[in-house]
């Protein structure tokens, strides 16, 4: 090997990026609601079956759609009332789905408290790692036109792995959770100024507390950098609430969540299906399903 080679290769094993490689799938909306329940009850009897008709109509459409579903849930607390959770392939779709919306006569009676815009994400350290230290190991320089082309397809073969878990179903379970959170990047603790490798590490610890728990939940994250305040969203779908509780406060012990985590508002839904629109309207709480598959 040559003297420029040889430099080459360790100017680029020292300049492995920080920036772990990530795959992306659905676009992902929720937005919380609040009825304005004095305005819904002067209506007629009649008149209230017929919007709630016409909105049940839409959601079940929603529920059912190829690209991306989404799903109603009742808010528990003073948070709002109503959680509509939408999953679409493009940004696009999520705008068409609410001014889909904003048509119902059922739109007048609600008032928005809050959103959250993000993207289905999944987070690569391990495949980041080994495909930086072999681009490094091999003297290609660092952003160059075969760098970027060698780490396109080591994405691209990660997103064709994992389509299932970036392009899911949408959890049919009873309960929801919704938070967001951000890594904590003051002066003393910073999440973004360590090595990538114990990131790695952290992550690998913090994720073997949820695998002990799939069984029970459902969980999926969603990147939010960039599109709204908080950088991820977390949603937990359980057919027992207690689940979330014990699962969110085991992982508190975990290095990356009691040094460098920080929490937005928890929003905890029942889901209610487009059948049960009406009674929900009429203040009953959802039936619960037969079964789930």
């Amino acid at each position: 090997m040559s003297v420029t080679r040889s430099v080459r290769r360790e100017t680029a094993s020292a300049e492995i990026p920080a920036v772990p490689l990530t795959t992306e799938g659905y676009s992902v909306l929720h937005q919380m609601m609040r009825v304005r329940w004095s305005a819904w009850r002067a209506l007629g009897d009649n008149e209230r079956r017929e919007i709630a008709a016409e909105a049940a109509a839409l959601l079940a459409k929603m529920e059912q759609n190829s690209a991306g579903q989404s799903a109603l849930f009742s808010l528990l607390g003073h948070k709002g009332d109503l959680m509509l959770v939408h999953f679409r392939e493009s940004f696009d779709l999520l705008n068409q789905a609410e001014l889909q919306l904003a048509q119902l006569r059922l739109h007048d009676f609600l008032e928005p408290t809050t959103s959250y815009l993000s993207m289905i994400e999944l987070g690569l350290y391990e495949s980041t790692i080994k495909a930086y230290r072999a681009l490094a190991d091999r003297g290609v320089e660092l952003y160059s036109e075969e760098w970027k082309r060698e780490i396109g397809d080591t994405v691209a073969r990660q997103k064709e792995a994992m389509h299932p878990r970036l392009f899911p179903a949408m959890p049919s379970h009873r309960y929801i959770t919704f938070y967001p959170m951000d890594r904590r990047r003051g002066e003393e603790k910073n999440w973004y100024t360590l090595p990538i490798e114990e990131r790695q590490r952290q992550m690998n610890e913090h994720g073997m507390v949820g695998r002990r728990y799939a069984s029970e939940v459902k969980q999926i994250i969603t990147g939010s950098i960039g599109f709204d305040d908080w950088e991820w969203g977390v949603d937990l779908f359980a057919d027992d609430p207690l689940v979330f509780k014990k699962l969110i406060y085991e992982m508190r012990f975990d290095e990356v969540s009691a040094v460098y985590a920080l929490f937005g508002h928890f929003y905890v839904g029942v889901r209610c299906p487009a059948t049960e629109l009406g009674k929900l309207l009429s203040g009953e709480v959802p039936a619960k399903a037969a079964s789930r598959p």
